[in-house]
């Protein structure tokens, strides 16, 4: 009885401060819905960047040149060596735990197209490229290890690049200029979207890297990168140690010294994103607890005054 009759006088106080009750009400639910809605948007970002790391395959390796340590006297950056083309060859050669290696150099430049022009990233990579990133050709082929030995003026757009450029025409066998420089394109890849707020990956065209170093960046003693698949995501780890055992043959590098280049697995890679994803949810978190803890103390003063006027 005694509860029944405090539910009614409840009831009967509440209707009597309509918006007392509303504003009392607001904190908790803005408080309450700011805490779930960040909640799911960090968890739905994770489960994108583990998506698009998972199409791009666990079998990925990147080489890059400078140590991983921080130390030496490149301003705190340690020891740099260039990577070159004679390190991807030696790798191709002798690492059989790798299926396919591609040298890769990059560069922005302005595109022209008859009166259009765009501006986008330009990738210099081998002919197997395609297999070590699963990237598929829409339109057209892609270049092949003819076209990259001979360093020939092709080139395979974006989808994002054809669509600004050609609106609809066909570009293959069209002719677009690269910092002036006249490319053929032979391919359009298949869209493959945004990549989770790093770039946008159809905004970009692919040439043979050995165009890319003669043409566009003017050294051919040096790439940036080599991307490799291993033959399987088992034999990630032996392609790992075979690779650091050939560059250090390459380099020179003595018993015991540090290695001056870097080799990173896609899951590296995907572990360092979602750790920099879980910091910015608890961040976004925090402030959200706050609009939580506001709305908690208006409910704490509006009771106050209940009381009070009691």
């Amino acid at each position: 009885m005694n509860i029944l009759r405090t539910i009614r006088v409840s009831l009967r106080a509440l209707s009597r401060n309509k918006m007392r009750s509303f504003l009392t009400a607001l904190g908790i639910i803005i408080g309450v819905g700011a805490v779930i809605a960040t909640i799911s948007i960090g968890q739905g970002a994770k489960r994108e960047v583990e998506k698009r790391f998972e199409s791009m395959g666990t079998n990925l390796l990147f080489v890059r040149p400078g140590s991983r340590s921080f130390r030496g006297v490149h301003g705190g950056g340690g020891t740099y060596q260039n990577i070159t083309p004679a390190d991807a060859k030696a790798i191709a050669e002798k690492a059989d735990a790798v299926k396919y290696i591609s040298p890769s150099v990059s560069t922005r430049a302005q595109v022209i197209y008859g009166n259009k022009n765009w501006n986008t990233s330009i990738y210099g990579v081998g002919d197997k490229y395609p297999e070590i990133r699963n990237w598929e050709v829409d339109e057209g082929i892609f270049f092949d290890e003819y076209m990259v030995r001979s360093g020939q003026k092709v080139c395979v757009l974006g989808s994002e690049v054809n669509e600004n450029l050609f609106e609809g025409a066909d570009p293959i066998g069209q002719i677009i200029r690269v910092k002036k420089i006249p490319f053929r394109v032979i391919g359009v890849l298949k869209s493959r979207g945004e990549s989770g707020g790093w770039f946008n990956r159809d905004d970009m065209i692919t040439i043979p890297y050995t165009t890319a170093q003669k043409r566009l960046i003017g050294r051919i003693d040096r790439i940036q990168s080599i991307d490799i698949s291993a033959v399987s995501a088992a034999k990630t780890a032996e392609a790992t140690k075979q690779i650091e055992e050939i560059l250090r043959v390459q380099h020179k590098i003595a018993p015991g010294a540090e290695d001056d280049f870097q080799v990173r697995d896609m899951s590296e890679i995907a572990e360092g994103a979602a750790e920099s994803r879980e910091i910015m949810t608890i961040l976004l978190g925090a402030i959200a607890s706050v609009s939580l803890l506001v709305g908690g103390i208006g409910i704490m003063n509006i009771m106050l005054v209940s009381v009070t006027e009691r």
